[in-house]
């Protein structure tokens, strides 16, 4: 019994901490207008930029959380398995305790990398299509 609860804990825990990466909500990058584009045109520019930006990066921030989910789960199965072939009964329950420790701490140093190269891609994406429209990019120049 104890072995069951302590896993559910620890996978939990890393339920709860595999929701880290996020699709980007928008751009970190400074974006300015042509000095002969009108404002309303910008506008544009900017919602259309935005929805290809997302496009170019759906789906990776559920795949980052899965990956994390599927380490934590595999850290945890594998602890329970190392701890019951040493101490039995309450070693599988510690050995799944520390996997799913073991797991957390992986998740915990892998979503910031995921979430920024997401953000990066989103942004990458984001600047080419302003770009293309005739758009000011910082580091882009004609």
């Amino acid at each position: 019994m104890k072995t069951s609860k302590l896993s559910i804990i620890g996978i939990s825990a890393l339920l709860a901490l595999g929701g880290c990466a996020a699709t980007p909500m928008g751009p970190t990058v400074q974006v300015m207008p042509d000095p002969n584009k009108p404002f309303p045109v910008f506008q544009q520019d900017q919602t259309q930029c935005e929805n290809y930006a997302q496009s170019q990066v759906a789906g990776q921030a559920d795949a980052a959380n899965q990956q994390a989910v599927g380490v934590g789960v595999l850290t945890t199965v594998v602890g329970a398995a190392i701890g019951g072939a040493i101490g039995g009964g309450q070693g599988a329950g510690a050995g799944a305790a520390l996997g799913a420790g073991v797991g957390v701490a992986n998740a915990a140093g892998t979503q910031p990398n995921a979430q920024m190269t997401i953000q990066q891609r989103y942004d990458n994406a984001y600047s080419q299509c302003m770009y293309s429209r005739g758009n000011q990019v910082p580091g882009m120049y004609r």
